[in-house]
């Protein structure tokens, strides 16, 4: 059965569904989500590119980072992109590299690369010194959508008008209005914010599995206050072959969906599970790792070459160093942000 007729039938069956069930559905059911099933996505021919795909000073860069770690794990590690030229940066090659997808297209890719594989963070069932990379995965986790009412709070659910979803209002569920009251800052009425509790879940189970080592989260999104003036409409969107796509509602399993990442809410899950954290905007965390050399020794290179060189080696010197300019562009990956949690 198709997973728009499985939606269906559940909500007619119990009536309607938290908009965070629809969106784990959506994304992760292993027979029709747009990660649990299907072909790569991260990739050229896919849906999106991430920072690893546009270039591989990204994990070079990063590798400069966290030492030398015993194990390396990264979660949603997609084509593989961040973990192999990471890995081979490093000074010391590290005793166990785990790649965690949720993917099968993407298990069986990271496979045939070589690396342990596993679908999820509870297969690291012991502790362990080392390294957690997270690159766009916590802007798909699933999450509430609260909109301001008034003074208080409402939820957004799914229901069906005939046999369309839509949104249903309901109200606002205990442990959701408390994490507004911490995160949400100032929302005018009707007002819409995307409630990251699986997020701040997601942080806590990851550095429970740190005995000692670093934990990186790359994402886009900002401090609670930096995200107030996009909470008119909330944040939440959908992707597909490259562009914004279509309602979320509409083909679910065929988009991808995301919204922006708050990252005040996980400082504190890190600072109170006793980290070392810090936020970062991703270019000058990879300025300050070397990439703004490694970029001036690329356009030296290509110079050189201009100067009578060969000119098919001159194209890859100057298409490198435009991939890694583009890592820093203050308006685009340069906006990211990195939190970097350490368990000493």
């Amino acid at each position: 059965m198709a997973l728009l007729d499985r939606i269906r039938d559940e909500i007619r069956s119990l009536g309607p569904m938290p908009f965070e069930r629809f969106m784990g559905l959506a994304l992760y059911d292993p027979e029709g989500g747009f990660f649990g099933s299907g072909p790569l996505r991260s990739a050229k021919s896919g849906d999106f590119l991430t920072s690893p795909e546009v270039s591989p000073w990204f994990g070079r860069t990063l590798a400069n980072a966290i030492g030398e770690p015993r194990t390396v794990v990264e979660i949603g590690a997609g084509s593989g992109s961040l973990l192999r030229p990471l890995v081979d940066a490093l000074p010391v090659p590290p005793q166990r590299v785990v790649a965690i997808e949720a993917s099968p297209a993407a298990r069986t890719a990271l496979g045939d690369l070589g690396f342990e594989t596993a679908s999820d963070l509870a297969d690291l069932a012991e502790p362990f010194a080392g390294v957690i990379l997270a690159n766009e995965l916590l802007d798909n986790l699933p999450m509430r959508i609260a909109v301001r009412s008034g003074e208080s709070w409402v939820e957004r659910w799914i229901g069906l008008d005939e046999d369309a979803l839509v949104l249903v209002e309901a109200p606002a569920r205990e442990d959701t209005i408390a994490w507004l009251d911490a995160y949400a800052g100032k929302v005018a009425d009707g007002g819409v914010v995307e409630v990251q509790l699986e997020a701040a879940s997601w942080l806590r189970r990851a550095l429970g599995l740190l005995r000692s080592g670093t934990l990186i989260v790359v994402d886009y999104g900002a401090t609670t206050e930096e995200l107030e003036p996009r909470r008119a409409i909330g944040t939440l969107r959908t992707y597909r072959a490259h562009h914004i796509g279509p309602d979320p509602l509409l083909e679910p399993g065929a988009t991808d969906i995301t919204a922006d990442v708050n990252f005040t809410a996980l400082l504190d899950v890190a600072q109170n599970a006793g980290a070392d954290a810090a936020l970062h905007r991703q270019d000058d965390f990879l300025a300050a790792l070397g990439l703004r050399d490694t970029i001036a020794a690329l356009r030296a290179r290509e110079l050189d070459l201009a100067r009578g060189g060969d000119a098919m080696a001159r194209l890859k010197v100057r298409s490198e160093l435009k991939d890694a300019e583009t890592l820093l562009h203050p308006r685009g990956l340069g906006d990211f942000r990195v939190l970097v949690a350490r368990i000493r």
